[in-house]
Order: structure tokens, then C-alpha cells, then sequence
């Protein structure tokens, strides 16, 4: 093997140096745009132009600011994929980052959801997408992690300000591994803390080793020169408060210490004289308070001052009026989240508020821009929402992204919380759900398909994704390009939606040659298409069928293992009562045409069609760009219900589109568009 060229005491792991024995460059693809797929407590000014696509792309046009238009973001999506993407507007801007990145357990994948409103609960095993992380991250070993977590990293502190700084959670697997790989991306000079985060007390009857009750948080500054921590205060126990106040006061009851008003280390004068309320206190050392300080101080409260048996004065601090002692390292006053805890969502690993609250409070200020790349429930974003900070969050999980979106829209039923002052936030600002839709794929289509031409590119790609159908190419066809027993297929490009003219031409072609079932595979759909395009294959007696092309198909690993599954779109009915200018619109049914490819212990929850359903919302005046979230019902852990109607009035006469959007209890979304004209 070649002589390594380490450039000073670092972590040594396989992958981080190539074969020449120079360090491996950490790949940044793209900038890719990334596509607003949902916006949310953003109303419509009236003004919007009309978009020919399907989604609108992300320009990164706004202020630094709310009111200059800043928005908040959730990303879906590989963080390495989307922080390389947000390089381009966000190098050097973000204040401050925490992630609780997966330790060296599938726990961290795994999620609980809830079905229907008794709230049955099931456990639920990851996706092939959150699987292949898994794989990728664990499955090789400790040197995956490691690498993975080293081209975060250095892409992480491209993102910080100059005074920005970065918290890493982490626990007893890794945190040593990473403490030493962090001094050499940010330097050792730019370490500030290792935080002990003491969960619970130890349950573990284990004789090989001490339970683990801590986790370790490790916060490093971009530039130290740059950073202050703004003073956490840490509460102490009832027993610690009868110590450290161990006086009662006569005359109110209250608690209090007592404290010296001596001063030795100021310059004094010998036999000064002091008057305080006629006692004459005669002392050859300095005093912590003037003259007219004692008698402010004195007039507000009489009892203040305190005189030894010796004649010398002390003031009194209380116990009601004490904010706590200053904050350490070793954090034991933040509970666990249990099981029961009213805060726990559906993540094991879930954080509580109170642990961001007070790193959110120490090291950014309202306005500044808080990251989280593995955020998981949202807790991060949450509490950066309701303290005032702008965020941008993302996830690989679909699932943790609908929750974040849920606990956001929630904010408004939250309790009220003091705040430096202020109260929390009442509702979520104006945020968009973002993903990098089809240029993540056609960066996989490039990277599979590499090195042919265009005409054999696109018959490489259609063979693969048909052979993973389980169908064989046909040729001499427009339209069509394979079949499975006696259906025909068409395939959908990877960088843009199926149409539902693409459907039209696919279905009669199958009609001329005496076809009599179509199956079309798609990335994503055209808006409305699902019941305009069937009723127009039944009256040409062609049977139907919709299938969704995974993202699971990127997977090489998931590709080997067969684990693809083509699941069929769902079907959304409606009821759309118009009375002049105001709409009622009522979800009638829902249908999952794909339940043969559902968990039996999912399926035996599922009471009524309304259980499948976790969230749907309506953008009453959709104009073919963003989806605008102007009415929406979800159930959470508290309130199960939903409500299947809603309304609306329009201040104008005319056509609309109205937009309705259902997300399941997997997080997955069904779209229909449907157009109505009030006068």
C-alpha cells in the first residue's frame, strides 16, 4: 500500500485515502434546483403568474428577512445531495447547526404510526430508500459511518457563517471517532464543549458493562475568535434549593442566602466610615455597594440587609427570585422522553424541546438561521419556529417529513411559553416542502446509463425498468414498450410526468393492436390525471392500471434483492357542492387498489376508508404551480378526528381549479384536481 500523505494527527478510516495514497476529494453533485411541492400559511397575493409545469422551482430570490419574504424550508431528500444543492445560495449563512445523526442501530429507521381515530399503534420497519442509508451507513461497517459522516461534515461547516457553530449528538458508539474526525475538519482550537446529556438513571442489569445513561453532544465553532454563548441558567432540585437557601425570613416566609458586602479586592480606605439606617458600620476594607445604592436598595425592601452578630451587613438573595446557576457541560435537568410523554411522536430517538430550547437560545439570536439535516420528528425546527429563528430542515424519510409538516401546521395549538421576553410564535411562518425531484434521478439515469448514446441510453433505461416489472421489451411500437402476460407497458421518462395525452396515445395504441389491459409506470403524474384518464380507458374497454416507479429503484443493492414494488395510485372521490360564490367540497372515498402489497398488521387495523388517511388538505385557487395549503385537517396524537368537509368563498366570479391532496398513515400523497366556475 502507498505511504499515506497525513497532514498531522487525524482519524485513519478505509475510503478516506485512495489507492495513490492521497486523501479522497468529498463529491459535491450538483447544485440541483430543488422543486416547491408544497407551500404552507403562505396565502396568494393575487399576483401569481401561471406555471406550465408541474411544480414550481425554487429560485432563492427572497430576503434575509420575514418580511421581505424569507421562507422556511423541509427538504426531502439525501442531505449530501441537499446541502451540496444548497451551496450555492447558503455558504456562509447558516448561524447554527444540530443534527442527531443515527447512531449503530436500525432503531433510528424505525417509526410508530398511528391508524385511525382509536389510535392503533404498529411499528413500522423503514423503507428500501431509509434501508439502502442504513446499509450504506452501518452495513460496511464503522469505516461507512465514517466517511459518511466526514463528507457531511465538511460540507456543514461550507454552510456556517463565520460565527456560526455546529452541535453533534451522538452516543456511547461513535462519539470518540467523531470528536477526533471533527478537530481536523474545524480544528482542534475550534472546539468549545463536550456536553454530557444525562437521559435517565441507569435501569440495566447487564454484569458486562455500566448502563449507558448519556449521550454526548460535541459543539465546535466555524471561528472560535467569533462565537460567545449567550448564559443558560440550570435549575436545581427542591433539595438542592433547601441547601443553597437555608435561611427563612421572619417576616414574609420567604427563602434566602445571605451574602458578604465586603469587597477586599477593591482599593479601600482604612476607618471608613458608612451609615446604614442609623448604624454606623466602621470597616477597613471596601463595599460592594455606594451609599445611595444601600438606601435605593433599602427603600425598595427594608428587610434586605442583614447584620451579623459582629455588626457587619449582608444582603440577601432569594429563592424566588433566583434564576438558576450558571449552565456546565454536564446537562442532568432535561428528561428523557418516556413513552407516555404527551411530546413523543413516532421516532425512538425523538429529542425533547427542552434540549434544543436551551441550544437554540445559547447560540443564535432571533432572525438567524437555524439547520437541521437529519431532523427527523421536526424537533429542531419546532422549537426554532416558535423561538424566532428562520430553519431549514431535511430528511430522507417521506415519513419524517410529513410529521415535521404536521407539527409545524400544530404550532398554533401549542402552549404559550415565556421567551427572552416575548412570547412563542401562535402559528408557523410561511414554509415550503422542497425536494430534488427528477434531478436526483436523472443524476442516477446519468451515472447508470453513462457512456452510450441517447438512443441507446433510452432503450438501456426502459429494458431496466422493465425487467424489473417483470416485463420483456417489445419493438415496432410508438407508444408502447413492453408487455407483461397479456398487458402492454408504457414506460414514463425519469425527468418529467406522466400526461395524461402520453396516456391517451399509450391507450390507443393498445386499442390498434388488440389490446385489451395497459399498464403505465410512472415517476410522477400530472395533476388530475388518474380519474380523467380511466374513464376515458373504459369507454375504450382497455383495462387500466397506474404504478408508481419507486425511488427504491436508484438502489442498486434493493435492485439485486428484488425488493421493488410497483404500487398503483391511489383514488380520491369527492363531493363539490357550488352555492354562488362559495364551494363546499366533501372527501367521500378513498381507495388503496394495492393492499395484496400491505403488512397483514396494518391491514387488520383498518376499520373504515378514513382510516387509511393521516392528513388532506385544499388549495381552492390551484394555478398549476406550488400547492397551496389554504384549508387542512390531520389527525395527532391527541385528536384523532377528521373533518371531511370544508369550505370556501371565492370574492370573484369565474373558473377555478381546486387541488385536493390526501397523505395516508405512510406519508405517501394522492392528488386530484378538479375545476369548478362560482358566479
Amino acid at each position: 500500500m502507498p505511504k499515506i500523505d497525513v497532514r498531522g494527527t487525524e482519524l485513519i478510516w478505509n475510503g478516506k485515502y485512495g489507492e495513490d495514497g492521497k486523501l479522497n476529494p468529498v463529491e459535491k453533485p450538483g447544485p440541483y434546483p430543488f422543486q416547491i411541492v408544497e407551500a404552507i400559511n403562505k396565502p396568494r397575493t393575487g399576483k401569481e403568474e401561471p406555471h406550465p409545469f408541474l411544480f414550481e422551482l425554487w429560485k432563492g430570490e427572497e430576503g434575509d428577512t420575514f418580511e421581505e419574504g424569507w421562507k422556511n424550508r423541509l427538504i426531502w431528500g439525501d442531505n449530501k445531495l441537499v446541502m451540496s444543492s444548497l451551496l450555492e445560495k447558503f455558504a456562509g449563512k447558516i448561524n447554527l447547526i444540530y443534527i442527531d445523526p443515527p447512531f449503530a442501530t436500525g432503531a433510528d429507521f424505525k417509526f410508530k404510526i398511528q391508524v385511525g381515530e382509536e389510535a392503533e399503534e404498529i411499528t413500522k420497519e423503514h423503507s428500501v430508500i431509509e434501508e439502502k442509508a442504513y446499509r450504506d451507513t452501518w452495513g460496511r461497517g464503522l469505516d461507512s459511518y465514517l466517511q459518511m459522516m466526514y463528507e457531511r461534515l465538511i460540507l456543514m461547516k461550507e454552510l456556517l457563517a463565520e460565527n456560526g457553530s455546529i452541535y453533534v449528538h451522538l452516543d456511547w458508539h461513535v462519539g470518540h471517532y467523531v470528536k477526533v474526525m471533527m478537530d481536523e475538519i474545524f480544528g482542534y482550537e475550534n472546539f468549545l464543549n463536550e456536553i454530557v446529556w444525562k437521559r435517565y438513571a441507569a435501569h440495566s442489569l447487564s454484569t458486562q458493562r455500566y448502563d449507558a445513561i448519556s449521550d454526548h453532544i460535541l459543539l465546535y465553532a466555524k471561528n472560535a475568535a467569533y462565537v460567545q454563548l449567550k448564559p443558560q441558567l440550570q435549575q436545581l432540585s427542591s433539595e438542592e434549593m433547601g441547601k443553597r437557601f437555608p435561611h427563612i425570613e421572619k417576616e414574609t416566609g420567604r427563602r434566602y442566602q445571605h451574602v458578604a458586602l465586603e469587597q477586599t479586592s477593591n482599593i479601600y480606605s482604612k476607618g471608613e466610615v458608612r451609615i446604614i439606617q442609623g448604624k454606623k458600620v466602621v470597616s477597613n476594607v471596601g463595599w460592594r455597594w455606594t451609599q445611595e445604592t444601600f438606601d435605593k436598595r433599602l427603600a425598595e425592601n427594608p428587610y434586605l440587609i442583614y447584620w451579623t452578630k459582629e455588626g457587619r451587613p449582608r444582603y440577601k438573595i432569594y429563592a424566588d427570585e433566583y434564576g438558576g446557576r450558571p449552565l456546565g457541560n454536564v446537562w442532568d435537568d432535561i428528561a428523557y422522553l418516556s413513552a407516555g410523554d404527551s411530546e413523543r411522536l413516532a421516532f425512538d430517538t425523538q429529542k425533547p424541546e427542552a434540549l434544543l430550547k436551551r441550544i437554540i437560545l445559547a447560540s443564535s439570536n432571533p432572525g438567524d438561521i437555524v439547520a437541521d439535516f437529519f431532523c427527523g420528528s421536526g424537533t429542531t425546527l419546532a422549537v426554532a419556529e416558535k423561538l424566532g429563528r428562520r430553519w431549514i430542515g431535511c430528511d430522507l424519510s417521506r415519513y419524517a417529513i410529513h410529521l415535521t409538516r404536521k407539527r409545524l401546521l400544530d404550532i398554533e395549538n401549542s402552549k404559550d411559553l415565556e421567551n427572552e421576553g416575548q412570547k412563542y410564535a401562535k402559528k408557523a411562518k410561511p414554509f415550503e416542502i422542497l425536494n430534488l425531484g427528477k434531478y436526483e434521478r436523472q443524476l442516477w439515469q446519468v451515472k447508470t446509463f453513462t457512456g452510450k448514446g441517447e438512443k441507446q441510453a433510452l432503450y438501456e433505461y426502459l429494458s431496466f425498468i422493465l425487467k424489473l416489472y417483470g416485463a420483456e421489451p417489445v419493438s415496432g411500437f410508438t407508444y408502447l414498450h413492453g408487455k407483461k402476460g397479456i398487458a402492454f407497458i408504457y414506460v414514463g421518462a425519469v425527468d418529467s410526468p406522466v400526461t395524461i395525452q402520453e396516456c391517451l396515445d399509450a391507450i390507443r395504441e393498445c386499442k390498434k393492436v388488440g389490446g385489451t389491459e395497459l399498464h403505465v409506470l410512472g415517476w410522477e403524474w400530472e395533476m388530475g390525471l388518474n380519474d380523467a384518464i380511466q374513464e376515458v380507458a373504459q369507454n375504450e374497454n382497455i383495462r387500466l392500471k397506474l404504478r408508481i416507479i419507486p425511488m427504491d429503484v436508484l438502489d442498486p443493492t434493493a435492485v439485486k434483492r428484488g425488493d421493488i414494488q410497483f404500487f398503483e395510485l391511489a383514488h380520491i372521490k369527492t363531493d363539490i357542492k357550488v352555492n354562488r360564490k362559495q364551494v363546499e367540497v366533501e372527501l367521500k372515498d378513498f381507495v388503496i387498489p394495492h393492499t395484496d402489497l400491505i403488512p397483514d398488521d396494518v391491514k387488520d387495523k383498518i376499520k373504515k376508508w378514513t382510516d387509511w388517511i393521516d392528513y388532506w388538505a385544499i388549495d381552492f385557487d390551484f394555478r398549476n404551480d406550488t400547492f397551496n395549503n389554504e384549508w387542512t385537517s390531520y389527525r395527532t396524537k391527541k385528536d384523532r378526528q377528521l373533518n371531511l368537509k370544508a369550505s370556501h368563498i371565492y370574492e370573484q366570479s369565474g373558473k377555478y381549479k381546486i387541488f385536493v391532496k390526501v397523505i395516508d398513515i405512510f406519508g405517501i400523497d394522492t392528488s386530484q384536481v378538479y375545476e369548478v366556475e362560482v358566479k
